[in-house]
């Protein structure tokens, strides 16, 4: 892609009304543009991100047999009053229409699935079988102040798992575990993000969060280092202040943010749809279920807080925008302008992602904005390079800077 055609627009300040860290790099940076408190446009480069983050978490949800589905976003009022949740919800977006019918704008999706696959279960021989979507989720958020960490508006992976027996819907469990964490590994968070036991409510002892420590966070969780485990604050009294596996009382404390939870429904949800499933026998039995969500927005925005700096975005390279921000320096030998072409077509050709400044700008601007868009690494092309027939590459998570030949620079983003 050339930089002179795609839709970026860098700012040299950040929005005076924004706080957290996240809006105001990623609005500098011109990767989301703000509509109101909590509900953000994410433009092409954070659309890039987000799509690269959505591909990860639905290649892992695949391999844990979940099958896509898109669910609509308004929702009959009936649904929320079977469950209750209609009155109960304080944070429900609520519309009516001219006819006077009342809908929900979804905050999730249990009111739905359930009817949805209610239709579809009938015999033993139907399950276990899981659901999953990446849809909008609505929220009456009143502390909207907290970039797109915390939104009205935002968009979630929320899977839903159907099981015949407890032991069954604990081993998936399990299995969802595994897949999270193997999820925030590939997006680079994965050592700074622990499994965080959380009050599982009126349904099961513990539920489980994902939290991933950043100094913006807004959670407090208690780590046990032996483990690798945490414990959410509103449950660390009644845990005593010991790790509920190894009972280690010498927890340290941190500030995190929750990218992922997942919870043992059981039959919280199924029973009001009176969701049943007949047996080897021919009897009736309530279907046991699960649920396990992630904010893709929310992991975006933790990713900007744990790396970004005073110079602006740093990517991961899984979910980068781009791999290369291939930088030409204007001259006027020609011959700089044919090699950064030449450079970009090979480049792409092999798969890598390349985004080319071929602007009218000074160097020093230039650089300036390649640091704030944080792509992984910096191919610079000018008059310099050219008599040394080399390039200069700048890795932006560490700095480094080196020059390398064009095979050199080849076997660096080998696929």
């Amino acid at each position: 892609m050339r930089q002179s055609k795609f839709f970026i627009k860098t700012r040299k300040e950040a929005p005076a009304d924004e706080v957290a860290k996240n809006a105001k790099l990623l609005m500098r940076a011109g990767f989301v543009d703000k509509l109101q408190a909590g509900v953000y446009t994410y433009l092409p480069l954070g659309l890039r991100v987000l799509k690269k983050i959505e591909q990860i978490i639905r290649e892992e949800m695949n391999k844990e047999e979940g099958q896509e589905i898109l669910m609509p976003s308004l929702h009959p009022k009936e649904l929320w009053q079977t469950t209750g949740r209609w009155d109960s919800m304080d944070d429900l977006y609520k519309v009516t229409d001219a006819s006077g019918r009342e809908n929900a704008l979804g905050a999730t999706h249990e009111e739905v699935v359930v009817p949805l696959v209610k239709q579809f279960i009938s015999s033993y021989r139907d399950l276990p079988f899981a659901v999953y979507q990446f849809q909008n989720k609505f929220r009456m958020e009143l502390r909207a102040k907290s970039g797109i960490l915390r939104g009205r508006e935002f968009i979630m992976k929320d899977m839903y798992s159907f099981h015949r027996t407890e032991e069954d819907m604990k081993a998936y469990y399990e299995r969802m575990k595994k897949s999270y964490a193997h999820i925030f590994e590939r997006m680079g968070i994965g050592a700074r993000t622990y499994l965080t036991y959380a009050s599982g409510g009126s349904f099961s002892k513990y539920s489980h969060e994902f939290q991933t420590l950043t100094e913006a966070g807004e959670d407090v969780i208690y780590i046990c280092d032996t483990c690798h485990i945490a414990i959410n604050k509103e449950i660390i009294d009644d845990q005593k202040h010991m790790c509920p596996i190894c009972g280690n009382e010498d927890l340290r404390t941190e500030t995190s943010v929750e990218v992922g939870n997942i919870f043992e429904l059981k039959t919280k949800y199924s029973a009001p749809f009176n969701l049943t499933y007949k047996d080897e026998s021919g009897g009736d039995v309530t279907v046991l279920m699960g649920c396990y969500g992630i904010g893709l927005g929310r992991v975006l925005g933790t990713v900007v807080e744990v790396y970004g700096d005073d110079k602006g975005l740093v990517w991961p390279r899984a979910i980068a925008p781009f791999t290369v921000h291939l930088v030409e320096i204007p001259s006027a030998d020609a011959n700089v302008r044919a090699e950064a072409e030449k450079l970009y077509n090979e480049l792409t050709a092999r798969g890598v992602e390349v985004l080319w400044d071929d602007r009218d700008l000074r160097a020093g601007e230039k650089f300036a904005e390649s640091d704030l868009l944080g792509i992984p690494f910096r191919v610079v092309v000018s008059e310099k390079t050219l008599a040394g027939e080399t390039v200069e590459v700048k890795e932006r998570i560490t700095g480094e800077v080196s020059m390398r030949t064009r095979d050199e620079l080849f076997k660096l983003f080998a696929v």
